[in-house]
């Protein structure tokens, strides 16, 4: 039989939406972050068309308003597996492995996304999902009971189980079933205002620690945030002021740079929701739970390790010069330590580029004639296989060649804990001594994780090529 499916990209962009319009109309103060992050995005547009232009280079723009991560937290390995099993459908991939145990988060994590460029301007969603580490939970008799809860609950529809085999069975879904997969994975996503496990086995496991609670507490892995992409962070947590969506203390990441790197986070603070808990005797007892909040993200220029390296190093020295986690009381002082040690990080694409600090696209310019001109004594080199690094600056700097930069896709461990730890109102600062352990996680997912470094390496030479094919016609 002869089938017509859907494209995955198709499907990512109608779950996303889904997801979007679900989230807003659970936490309407999201759907406010949308509408002030996309003024704040118009305003950056109209006053700065080097910015459009650039993104127009880089076919960002039409994605820019659909831009969209979330996040989830989940229990078991038999959860991390079939949920691999789900976002595949959607054309995403396990990218990048993120330990989050040495700040404090008892979790290790990884994000699914779509891996190659033309994919991600389709639909750029990515779900950044974490896997509880019980193994670090220290009390024995608590870490059973947290087991207990986990291994009795189901958070996938048979429906949603029965797509993924067709689709692994069949290569593709139709578009009826497409629509019906959207749906169907949509409620493992949903918010659940019942849970099945008691007051008091809630109260012990937020002791341990907020995550561990909003983990195991609950009928799935409700989506904790959704967030969408600005051209401008720092005017988004003025504005959230202003609107009274009342922001974390602190930006995650860099500090404010005309040319931006890696990510920038910030988040309206977590809200606090009504809960019901089942006591051992069926009945439901009141209280409330705090974990869901709308995030904020403006990503820059994706690094490379040497340009990593330089940023992890900046960044641990800004804060051990502050000599404390980064909070309300000393956010003025660390945004001033923080820009001192960044100075060291050129503020460049070019110097950036030359120094192989960060990842580009290569663009023959628009004007022909300005090429022929470039291209002047340069007449003798095959540009169709040189891979000289001194030839591609020539041709750069004789303005053949434009760069662009490649934007990060990923995440930042520190950050994404930064984030965690203020929407989990976990005010001690804990440390978790267990090792970092890709190798558990990966057998959790069933499946090798991609290396995000790999990704954008891949992409910058492969627009290398197709740019030197084309000044070919020039020589």
């Amino acid at each position: 039989m002869n089938h017509t499916f859907i494209n995955s990209d198709a499907i990512r962009h109608e779950f996303s939406m889904a997801m979007s319009a679900m989230y807003q109309t659970e936490v309407p103060l999201y759907g406010d972050l949308l509408d002030l992050v996309a003024e704040v995005n118009t305003e950056v547009l109209t006053k700065h068309p080097e910015i459009k232009e650039q993104l127009e280079y880089t076919g960002e723009i039409d994605r820019l308003s659909m831009e969209r991560h979330g996040a989830i937290r989940l229990g078991t390995a038999d959860e991390l597996s079939m949920m691999r099993r789900l976002f595949a459908v959607m054309g995403m991939h396990p990218v990048g492995y993120y330990d989050l145990a040495p700040a404090g988060v008892p979790v290790h994590s990884t994000a699914f996304r779509a891996i190659d460029a033309q994919a991600l301007n389709q639909s750029p969603f990515r779900v950044f999902t974490s896997l509880l580490r019980l193994d670090l939970i220290a009390d024995e008799a608590l870490k059973q009971e947290a087991s207990n809860a986990l291994f009795n609950r189901n958070i996938f529809t048979d429906n949603v189980v029965s797509l993924i085999k067709r689709f692994e069975g069949q290569g593709g879904l139709t578009l009826d079933e497409g629509e019906q997969f959207v749906k169907e994975a949509l409620e493992t996503f949903r918010w659940h205002d019942k849970t099945p496990v008691s007051k008091e086995l809630y109260q012990r496991l937020l002791e341990q620690h907020g995550l561990i609670a909003d983990v195991v507490g609950f009928k799935g892995p409700h989506i904790n945030h959704l967030t969408p992409r600005t051209l401008d962070i720092d005017t988004v947590q003025q504005g959230m002021q202003e609107k009274g969506i009342p922001p974390k203390a602190i930006i995650e990441g860099p500090p404010k740079r005309d040319c931006p790197i890696l990510l920038r986070q910030t988040s309206f603070k977590a809200l606090e929701e009504a809960v019901s808990f089942k006591n051992p005797n069926g009945e439901y007892e009141q209280g409330h739970h705090t974990a869901r909040f709308g995030e904020i993200e403006q990503r820059g220029v994706a690094l490379t390790p040497k340009g990593r390296a330089l940023y992890d190093q900046l960044l641990s020295q800004a804060r051990n010069q502050l000599g404390a986690t980064p909070n309300e009381d000393n956010a003025s002082q660390y945004y001033q330590i923080l820009e001192s040690a960044f100075e060291a990080f050129p503020d460049d694409y070019h110097a950036m580029h030359n120094e192989e600090l960060a990842y580009f696209y290569y663009q023959p310019v628009d004007n022909a004639a300005d090429i022929s001109s470039a291209m002047l004594g340069l007449e003798r080199v095959d540009v169709q296989t040189v891979d000289s690094k001194q030839v591609v600056n020539a041709l750069i700097e004789k303005g053949a060649i434009r760069i662009e930069p490649i934007v990060y896709e990923d995440f930042l461990p520190v950050s994404a804990a930064g984030i965690f730890q203020s929407n989990l109102q976990q005010d001690k600062q804990s440390n978790y001594d267990g090792n970092s352990n890709k190798h558990e996680f990966e057998q959790a997912l069933g499946a090798s994780i991609h290396d995000e470094l790999a990704l954008y390496k891949d992409i910058q030479a492969q627009s290398l090529e197709k740019c030197l094919m084309s000044l070919g016609n020039y020589v």
